[in-house]
């Protein structure tokens, strides 16, 4: 039994032929992440980043969810699948790595409040998994690049192209040995370093502001916001699981098993990477960093004032639709029905709109994805496995959709039911 080594291939990949339309993309995508800073400045609303104090405005405005996350990670996602073969490179991703690290800790130098969340002995492993992240996510992509070029040219990949081949007793028993050992001493003087902010024992009459989940929770921790707790705590994460446990079901496409690709994994890739990335890293760094006092969302530089109030104006989908006005007039313009108008059937009549649209969201869409964008996937995969897919993909669609009409329309849900605590 051997294994090989992992270093990345130096491969140069010939010239791509769908160059054209990814710079389409790259150049919308640009736009995308330029534009709310333009706007901003165009309006005055933000003063220019010409000094330290100019820059750090700049960037707390550009912080909130609404146009961090639509204006800057998404397209920054898309930018990171679509130029791959291209930032991977080390003459590129070395300069963005650097980039980074000089904003990331070269903040600290400018900013106390920054460092001093930075730097608090329950944030450092956020910033430990922020570089683990980036740097695993660069030698898959680079390997991934380096395969799918020899592919396209019809050569052995970069595994079946080494010669380099090692023993797994001794060489990788050592090696893993060797890593076991580091990691033990990293972890020992980590301890000695940073104590482990024990507190009080837990008091429900005094408890801490804010008062966080452990930060591998904090992405659920950030779900609650936008939906409501049994959604956020208990059917979310229950169908993270199930689609965990159902993937070998689901994903019978033998392609990319033993080595790194995208082109032949695009859509499996790109859907999985969302969910880890955006729904999972970013929701973490928010909550661990953006997150303060009343689950207040506060800029990088901002103080973390305890008072701060912030109106809350949501308004439900039924809301929208009984009264016009709510909804720039397209709405019926009528009160909300009651009891006395429609009998005991009258949460559900008034909550109509609502129900309409979750059923045709779960139910309905995944018949029309198969009939057209994924009609090519629905042949491939069979009508059962594809369709345990579908309900499982537009489960996850529903996040981003209910945090962009969260920011849009302050939506607060789609079905709201007290009468059966059941809102959605």
């Amino acid at each position: 039994m051997s294994t090989t080594a992992s270093s990345p291939s130096t491969y140069v990949p010939p010239r791509d032929p769908g160059s054209r339309s990814r710079n389409i993309v790259g150049l919308l995508m640009l736009i995308l992440m330029i534009s709310p800073m333009a706007l901003k400045l165009i309006r005055g609303t933000v003063p220019a980043p010409t000094s330290i104090e100019g820059f750090k405005s700049l960037v707390d405005a550009l912080s909130v969810p609404e146009l961090s996350l639509s204006f800057f990670f998404m397209p920054l996602f898309v930018l990171m699948l679509v130029y791959y073969r291209q930032w991977t490179k080390p003459v590129i991703a070395l300069p963005l790595l650097i980039i980074f690290c000089l904003f990331y800790f070269g903040s600290m130098v400018i900013d106390p409040d920054y460092r001093s969340i930075i730097t608090k002995a329950d944030n450092v492993p956020i910033t430990i998994m922020l570089l683990g992240t980036m740097i695993t996510l660069w030698v898959a992509f680079r390997e991934a690049a380096s395969n799918d070029a020899r592919l396209e040219a019809g050569i052995p990949l970069v595994s079946q192209d080494r010669e380099d081949k090692v023993l797994v007793w001794p060489d990788l028993v050592y090696i893993e040995l060797l890593c076991l050992v580091i990691a033990m001493t990293a972890l020992v003087v980590w301890a000695i370093a940073l104590p482990a902010p024990l507190e009080s024992p837990a008091n429900p009459a005094g408890p801490p502001n804010p008062s966080k989940a452990p930060w591998y929770f904090l992405g659920l921790q950030e779900m609650l916001v936008y939906f409501d707790p049994w959604m956020a705590g208990v059917l979310l994460p229950g169908l993270i699981v199930v689609g965990l446990i159902a993937m070998p079901y689901i994903d019978t496409n033998p392609k990319g098993n033993g080595y790194y690709t995208l082109k032949e994994r695009k859509f499996a890739i790109s859907v999985w990477l969302f969910g880890f990335l955006i729904l999972w890293v970013v929701l973490i760094v928010f909550g661990t960093f953006l997150r303060g006092p009343n689950w207040n969302f506060f800029g990088p530089y901002q103080y973390w004032d305890s008072h701060l109030q912030v109106p809350l104006t949501n308004i439900n989908l039924s809301e929208y639709f009984w009264n016009g006005k709510n909804l720039l007039g397209f709405g019926l313009d009528r009160p909300l029905p009651t009891q006395q108008s429609h009998g005991a059937i009258y949460p559900f009549v008034r909550e109509a709109p609502g129900i309409v649209f979750s059923i045709f969201w779960i139910f309905i869409l995944p018949v029309i994805l198969a009939k057209t964008v994924f009609r090519r996937l629905r042949a491939q995969m069979g009508g059962p496995r594809f369709y345990v897919m579908a309900v499982l993909f537009v489960f996850l669609a529903m996040l981003p959709l209910k945090m962009v009409l969260r920011w849009l329309l302050v939506l607060k849900y789609f079905v709201y039911l007290p009468e059966f605590n059941l809102n959605l």
